[in-house]
């Protein structure tokens, strides 16, 4: 993919609203550390990326271009910059300040961080020779203090290199979001702030050049990322995968998993990935010389696979005996939807202290509250209610009830007033200033249902008889057709696991999220091809919550052999 530099001038900030998402930006120029989204890389991971994406001594780098979008402490820039005069050394220092006037472009927004990260950069010229006139020069040409998704940027590189910000949504003006949002596609749904990041550097991509980064890794499969994975599937080529589960490639904790990635602006085939290595300076030299080689060495844990991005699907980036499986199965069976099952979740108030409380203690009408489950009610497994119960403001027929005609939940709801109207969703409707934030559905409290914890290392599968409403942070399966109790086998056997774990990004401590969208992926047959026999030990398996059984019930229900069925046994390593 070329970009124009007509397309690129397309991306600059409309001048009527320079003013005003100036002063958006400038909320973040002076920003902590955690609402900047700032994560400090470590230095051998930072040579390691540089090797990836070609940018080593070597080369003529006096003659590349090469980006970092945001340089924070000078993480990347520093070391990158070292890389590119021991490069030019070899030329002879002819004439600094102007052959390498266009060789780095390196922005920041944090203004105390950038003047602090100048001075280094000043400081590393001069103690490797450069004039400190000449310093300066370069100083002023290479760096950038200003919003990397708004800064006009007319040239195209041949490296991009960095850590992109990781800022949640909310903590972003509203004005400055859309205005991200208008600029970049790839901003959909819940996307954090270093999507765009993403975007934009792909786009600023000269002809075979790449990007390299090292970012939380939920992009690759969650639903937010479905815009960029098809950006990047349709127009580059996803070259190099590197898992950082549980490996110090940051100075601190995070708590989503990172991966280095590697994408070059031309198509290709194959993309080679590597898992988990170890953070030592020969290692991941070793590492990236293998990657780089024409033709894999035979003994090699780096992996080679032929498709990796299409379109917006999730990447299956791990366990490939794990998704030979899921593959096969996918082609076989129909989905839990399909096949006649529904996949839920429950309701989120927006003001739990308001809208839940003990049941027996909420001084309502008795149709206006409902026995409520949350996920401490089932830590061991099955039920053991806590006697909660949520505020039911919904009309059986649809809209909400009449406090006129409720005395009692008018009561109720007046005396925390100023706690629910503050909601989001209340001023946004002020009539509608009781409302949950999801609508509630009095009538699956009497539905049998599975209930799913989101966060958990393997499928925690509890079965409610149709006795109460789940909480938003469970998931819940409802079916008119297979009987839930030989679903909860199935479910609690390895399947669940295998398909979660394919499409899930996992948390740290290894646990993965079971959520709906992850769920619905579950493949099984449908209820009336099962046969009598193994309905009821499904059904017994079930009810006992017997993983052996459950496991040797499910291997018998989707025909799985030898190999296939050791996988419903394997749990991958936290």
């Amino acid at each position: 993919m070329i970009v124009s530099q007509s397309s690129i001038l397309a991306l600059q900030l409309p001048t009527d609203d320079f003013s005003e998402l100036s002063v958006a930006s400038e909320k973040f120029a002076v920003a902590g550390i955690e609402e900047r989204g700032a994560i400090f890389t470590r230095r051998e991971v930072v040579e390691f990326i540089l090797d990836l994406v070609g940018y080593t001594v070597d080369k003529p780098l006096h003659q590349m271009r090469i980006l970092e979008p945001s340089f924070g402490d000078g993480d990347f820039l520093l070391p990158l910059v070292e890389r590119l005069l021991l490069a030019y050394r070899e030329t002879g220092y002819k004439n600094i300040a102007v052959d390498l006037v266009t060789a780095v472009r390196a922005v920041e927004l944090h203004r105390d961080t950038f003047e602090r990260t100048s001075k280094k950069l000043h400081a590393l010229l001069v103690a490797n020779g450069v004039s400190p006139s000449g310093a300066h020069i370069l100083c002023n040409a290479w760096l950038t203090r200003d919003d990397f998704l708004l800064t006009p940027i007319n040239e195209t590189f041949t490296h991009i290199v960095g850590n992109p910000p990781y800022v949640r949504q909310e903590l972003i003006p509203q004005n400055l979001m859309d205005e991200y949002r208008r600029r970049y596609s790839t901003v959909f749904d819940r996307a954090d702030i270093y999507i765009p990041f993403i975007e934009r550097s792909l786009r600023l991509l000269a002809r075979a050049g790449v990007v390299g980064f090292i970012c939380a890794d939920r992009w690759m499969k969650n639903r937010y990322g479905g815009p960029l994975r098809k950006f990047v599937a349709d127009s580059f080529h996803l070259r190099t995968f590197v898992d950082m589960t549980n490996t110090p490639a940051f100075h601190s904790e995070v708590i989503a998993y990172p991966a280095i990635f590697v994408v070059e602006n031309q198509r290709g085939g194959a993309t080679r990935i590597a898992s988990q290595p170890l953070i030592e300076s020969a290692h991941l030299a070793e590492l990236a010389r293998t990657i780089a080689e024409i033709e894999l060495p035979a003994l090699t844990n780096v992996k080679e696979v032929s498709v990796v991005a299409q379109g917006s699907e999730p990447w299956m980036l791990h366990s490939f005996d794990q998704l030979g499986v899921v593959r096969r199965l996918e082609s076989e069976f129909p989905t839990l939807e399909e096949a006649g099952c529904k996949v839920g979740i429950g309701v989120a108030t927006g003001a739990d202290k308001a809208f839940i409380g003990k049941f027996d203690s909420m001084d309502v009408e008795s149709d206006r509250k409902l026995p409520l489950v949350m996920t401490r009610d089932i830590l061991d497994g099955e039920i053991k209610w806590r006697g909660f119960g949520v505020i039911n403001p919904f009309a059986d027929e649809g809209g909400l009830v009449s406090l006129d005609e409720h005395p009692m939940l008018r009561q109720y709801l007046e005396a925390r007033r100023s706690e629910i109207a503050g909601r989001h969703v209340a001023r946004k409707a002020p009539a509608n200033w009781y409302r949950t934030i999801d609508r509630i559905y009095p009538q699956l409290v009497g539905k049998p249902k599975l209930l799913i914890p989101d966060i958990k290392g393997d499928a925690h599968i509890v079965y409610d008889a149709g006795n109460f409403y789940p909480h938003h942070n469970l998931y819940y399966i409802t079916s008119e057709t297979w009987d839930l109790r030989a679903l909860q086998a199935v479910l609690l056997s390895g399947i669940a696991r295998l398909f979660v774990a394919a499409y899930s990004t996992k948390m740290r401590g290894g646990y993965l999220r079971f959520q709906a969208q992850y769920l619905r992926r579950i493949r099984v047959p449908h209820w009336r091809h099962v046969s009598c026999d193994l309905r009821q030990r499904l059904i017994d398996a079930g009810r006992f919550a017997d993983r052996e059984s459950c496991n040797a019930a499910v291997a018998e229900l989707y025909g799985l052999a030898g190999s296939e069925r050791a996988l419903l046994y394997a749990r991958e390593n936290a």
